[in-house]
């Protein structure tokens, strides 16, 4: 994807700015690093967040016999343009988020949801009181990502 943005009435040549960054004196270069948990305004990035399911918590340790709970996750963060490659971002993300910097009110930012899951199992008694052990399949969030 391409963007061009009107930054400037001045032009400028890539070869030179690129040039700028190289330069060890450059203020650009000599900004402080940019953290990748941090977006826009202090704000966390797209990322995996800890959340542990206690099955006591629910009520269901009546049915449920193991696990007592688990690590399912939850995404939250920023999407804001520009989305970094870590963020996992659909090329849909990417171009909404552009959109949204230029029309902000016309389309929300593109939004921080899981990419992977994976199952987990759980042995649990069924309505006729058998046993049951089961694979439930996107249970747990592996990665996040912006879409």
């Amino acid at each position: 994807v391409v963007t061009f943005f009107r930054a400037t009435s001045m032009p400028f040549r890539a070869g030179t700015l690129a040039a700028q960054r190289r330069s060890p004196s450059n203020d650009l270069a000599s900004s402080a690093p940019t953290d990748d948990v941090h977006g826009s305004h202090g704000r966390q990035v797209c990322r995996r967040h800890e959340l542990y399911v206690n099955f006591q918590d629910l009520g269901w340790l009546d049915w449920v016999i193991a696990p007592q709970g688990y690590s399912a996750y939850y995404c939250e963060g920023e999407c804001s343009f520009p989305l970094d490659s870590c963020m996992n971002a659909t090329n849909h993300a990417i171009l909404q988020s552009l959109v949204h910097l230029m029309k902000p009110d016309a389309v929300p930012k593109a939004c921080c949801a899981p990419t992977k899951l994976s199952a987990t199992s759980v042995l649990y008694y069924d309505s006729s009181n058998n046993v049951i052990l089961r694979k439930h399949r996107n249970m747990v969030v592996r990665a996040c990502g912006c879409h």
